[in-house]
C-alpha cells in the first residue's frame, strides 16, 4: 500500500488543496491524517489560508480515501461536518510487515508512548516538526510536520510511505529525507 501521511491542516485551504494535489500526484492508495484538520488552536496564529469550510468540502470530496486520528484541537462538532471518522485516538497499521501505531502526538509520545511490541513504529504530528527519532524497545517515531503551520524553522511537510520506506517531501514538492525498513 502506498500511503500520503499528513498533520496539523487547522483549517488551511490553500495547503490542504496543495496536499490532496500532492496526493492525487503520488498515485498513493489513501491519505492518512494525524489530526487537527479544521480548527488552527488557540497557541496558532491563524492560517493565512484559513478557510474551513472550504477543507470540509475539499476533503469531503475525497472522504473514501482518508484514514484519520484525533488531534487536540479535532472535536464532535468536527464530525458532525465531516464525512469520514476522524475521532479515533489512534489507529494501528500492519503495512508490509511493520507495525504502525499511527496517533496526533498529545496523547501518546516518546515520553508517554502507548504499549508498543519491539520494533513497533509510531506515527505522530501534533509538533508541527519533522522528526524520526529512535526510542523504547526498537521503537521507532516519525512525524511528517505540519502542512500549514510548520515550527522550529521546518517547511509545510508530508510523507509518502511505500514500500517500506517513509520519504519527506515539502508542500513545494521537494524531496529531503527518508528512512527505510
Amino acid at each position: 500500500m502506498k500511503l500520503l501521511i499528513a498533520s496539523d491542516i487547522h483549517g488551511d485551504f490553500e495547503c490542504a488543496e496543495r496536499l490532496v494535489g500532492a496526493y492525487r500526484a503520488s498515485g498513493a492508495d489513501k491519505m492518512l491524517l494525524l489530526g487537527d484538520i479544521l480548527y488552527h488552536g488557540p497557541r496558532n496564529d491563524l492560517p493565512a489560508g484559513y478557510a474551513p469550510k472550504k477543507v470540509i468540502e475539499l476533503l469531503n470530496s475525497i472522504k473514501d480515501e482518508l484514514l484519520c486520528v484525533r488531534g487536540n484541537c479535532d472535536t464532535e462538532v468536527d464530525q458532525m461536518v465531516l464525512e469520514f471518522p476522524i475521532l479515533a485516538d489512534y489507529a494501528h497499521l500492519e503495512l508490509d510487515g511493520l507495525s504502525v501505531l499511527a496517533t496526533h502526538g498529545h496523547k501518546f509520545s516518546v515520553s508517554a508512548p502507548p504499549p508498543l511490541k519491539k520494533g513497533d513504529i509510531m506515527l505522530g504530528g501534533h509538533t508541527h516538526v519533522p522528526a524520526v527519532e529512535n526510542f523504547g524497545n526498537g521503537n521507532t517515531y516519525i512525524n511528517p510536520g505540519s502542512v500549514s503551520i510548520p515550527k522550529n524553522g521546518s517547511e509545510k511537510s508530508y510523507i509518502i510511505y511505500e514500500n517500506r520506506e517513509f520519504v519527506f517531501h515539502t508542500l513545494g514538492g521537494a524531496i529531503y529525507d527518508g528512512v527505510s525498513f
